[in-house]
């Protein structure tokens, strides 16, 4: 099979050509029919990730089909479409994963999808029985992948913040995180408001379902959303830690500022606006596989897909490397013929 293979942290994405993997005993073999480009991909690159390995097969948010079960594995049944995301597998016994929440794992070290093990810049993936999810009915593969990490990010993050029908959203960024999580609050019935640097996205948030558009360079963000009414939820998508602390002080009594993106400086917020107005600082890293099928399922229900660009994977070098430089705008897919 043709894999791209990222050798060492700092070394371009190569194509190779590698055997195609058997599945062991708990494993599935998937055919890949597409894998997003996320930016986790350019940490990686980087050496970002200390749990992070290399020779290593990137990408997390692949979609696909069973193509074979390992031993012990009967669900899903091989030719299911499916999807996987950046939670590779966890222990199973720790008390998080008996709880459900397997994203949370404490008992063994992380396992993530195209960091620790091969993920889906390659024609075939072998994933963990019970972090493979079948793909809903009517949900575009190619289109849908994004879902896997972008989707399930925002969308995990927002009901755990406690966003509802009613309730006032900040979406601090445009990017792929930040274009979900608009979505996602609007199909909700929150009330959304975005917050970006300038005024270029503008339209596209408003067309999104964004009722308010605050650029910052223009205005103070936590000012802005004061004259907006305040939010309940200020979510950071940007990948800095300063976007979000910016507009915390437009947070409302009760109100949650949520970390998606972020940066490697602590957050720091005044401790009194904390108490008195009973505010929350937390974060959400991806989500478990039954949260994957709750964003799923949601996602088809509201007909939500991300807009994307789809690449072969010959290109994904390229992409990937425009990436880390900065100079690429959109959601590129590689899709697989």
């Amino acid at each position: 099979m043709r894999s791209a293979v990222l050798s060492a942290a700092g070394k371009p994405l190569e194509i190779v050509e590698r055997t195609v993997p058997e599945p062991g005993p708990g494993e599935i073999l998937v055919k890949v029919t597409a894998c997003g480009m996320c930016y986790s991909e350019v940490n990686h690159l980087r050496g970002h990730y200390p749990f992070g390995t290399f020779p290593a097969v990137p990408g997390h948010e692949i979609s696909g089909v069973v193509a074979a079960l390992g031993e012990g594995v009967g669900f899903p049944a091989v030719g299911t479409p499916v999807g996987t995301g950046w939670i590779y597998g966890s222990c199973g016994h720790c008390d998080q994963c008996v709880r459900g929440d397997q994203i949370l794992c404490t008992g063994a070290p992380k396992q993530v999808t195209g960091v620790t093990t091969d993920g889906g810049y390659a024609e075939y993936f072998v994933g963990r029985a019970g972090f493979v999810t079948p793909l809903p009915d009517g949900l575009d593969p190619v289109a849908g992948a994004p879902l896997m990490c972008a989707g399930i990010t925002a969308f995990n993050g927002l009901r755990h913040a406690g966003a509802a029908a009613g309730s006032r959203v900040a979406v601090l960024g445009t990017g792929g995180v930040g274009t979900m999580a608009l979505r996602f609050a609007a199909a909700m019935g929150a009330r959304v408001a975005v917050v970006s640097r300038s005024r270029r996205a503008e339209k596209q948030a408003l067309d999104g379902g964004a009722e308010e558009f605050i650029a910052t360079a223009e205005q103070d963000p936590a000012e802005a959303l004061k004259a907006w009414g305040g939010a309940d939820v200020v979510v950071n998508t940007a990948p800095d830690t300063a976007t979000g602390l910016a507009a915390f002080g437009g947070l409302r009594p009760n109100g949650a500022l949520l970390y998606l993106g972020m940066g490697a400086e602590n957050v720091s917020v005044p401790p009194a606006a904390l108490v008195m107005n009973r505010i929350r600082v937390m974060g959400v890293p991806s989500g478990s596989p039954h949260d994957l099928r709750d964003t799923l399922d949601f996602a088809v229900a509201h007909g939500i897909v991300p807009e994307v660009a789809p690449v072969a994977l010959d290109e994904a070098p390229r992409v990937l490397a425009a990436m880390d430089r900065g100079e690429h705008h959109g959601r590129a897919v590689i899709a697989f013929g």
